[in-house]
């Protein structure tokens, strides 16, 4: 995926070809504030007012406390955008925002954008970490108001690519038992679960997380299938021929390299024979010559915001799969997700 502006017409094609406009002001001036549209957009529930049929700018401003004026130039804005619809003088929802921006669509992601709000002003270091290097680690920060923010945030994050990730995951035949090291609300277990009906799943999360996570857990009916186990992968046992799964989704990039090939150690020896370890995570490029690879994009722009706000970066596929080789289990072909552009599934089985 690409990031940024994007030319439409033939003309605007030729003007960037030809380096005629300037695109840096494309990428930050007209991304930063479209971004601030949407989240306050969906913060003041302007995309619930048209949840049930079309509105006047009027009617929504009416029905959201907002006032009348702003409110029907952020509706203008997002129509521009895409983001609705116009009929007759009326408002309306449109596929993307009805999916996406209504908090009861099985797909929303209104608590990530709500979360969002307090990833921004973590970019507010990004100046001073380029001169320090000094992480800034998130975790350490977050207050209980945000560690809720947070596990809504990750679970929106998640609806797709754990959909995808249970249909595409080399998950062994007859397989019963899985770890979910970090797994937070556990929809990648209870997608997994679901697709597998002998499966069942042990979230380990740390303690800070289990309140939130549990309550969105509970929303699944999952039952006794999937449950949460508070502890730290790191420092805990994880047992020696366990699990026939064990899964790490999005955790990897808040670890050192001496803390992965601990844990991979670790996981390596939990598995039972034939069992796979699974790492999801967006993925570094591997060196500079990569970084046009259309599914490495993303990862480059995540590495900085996960070195900022993290203690590590997102990792390349050559080195998770040489946490994989020196735990002694074989890797696998990498995975790599419709759902979740910049992101793979990376597996490695540990031999019978």
């Amino acid at each position: 995926m690409r990031l940024g502006a994007h030319a439409e017409t033939l003309l605007e094609r030729l003007a960037f070809r030809l380096n005629l406009g300037p695109k840096p002001l494309a990428d930050t001036q007209a991304a930063f504030q479209f971004a601030r549209i949407i989240m306050a957009a969906s913060k003041a529930g302007l995309f619930e007012a048209l949840h049930d049929g079309g509105r006047t700018a009027q009617e929504i401003a009416a029905a959201r406390g907002t006032d009348r004026q702003a409110t029907e130039k952020v509706l203008d804005a997002l129509l521009a955008h895409g983001y609705l619809r116009y009929r007759d003088g009326r408002y309306e929802l449109n596929r993307l925002s009805r999916k996406w921006l209504l908090a009861d669509s099985p797909h929303t992601v209104v608590h990530k954008l709500d979360f969002q709000e307090i990833e921004w002003r973590w970019t507010d270091g990004f100046d001073q970490w380029l001169y320090d290097g000094t992480a800034r680690d998130m975790h350490r920060t977050l207050s209980p108001e945000e560690w809720r923010r947070y596990q809504w945030g990750m679970r929106d994050l998640s609806t797709a690519p754990a959909k995808e990730l249970a249909r595409r995951a080399p998950v062994p035949k007859g397989a019963e038992v899985l770890l979910d090291i970090g797994g937070s609300h556990g929809f990648y277990s209870v997608e997994l679960c679901r697709r597998h009906p002998e499966l069942t799943a042990t979230i380990l999360e740390l303690p800070e997380a289990i309140s939130t996570a549990a309550e969105i857990l509970t929303k699944e009916g999952m039952g006794d299938r999937v449950v949460h186990r508070v502890g730290n992968a790191l420092e805990d046992d994880l047992g020696s021929r366990t699990y026939d799964v064990v899964l790490i989704a999005n955790l990897v990039h808040h670890f050192d390299a001496g803390k992965n090939h601990l844990l991979a150690q670790k996981v390596a020896r939990a598995l039972r024979p034939g069992g796979v370890f699974m790492v999801m995570d967006a993925v570094r490029i591997n060196s500079p010559a990569d970084a046009d690879q259309s599914n490495r994009r993303l990862g480059a722009v995540l590495d900085v915001y996960f070195a900022l706000t993290s203690t590590s970066g997102t990792w390349s596929v050559e080195a998770v799969q040489n946490w994989h080789r020196a735990a002694g289990l074989s890797p696998l072909r990498p995975i790599w997700l419709q759902t979740m552009p910049g992101a793979a599934l990376l597996s490695a089985v540990r031999p019978n």
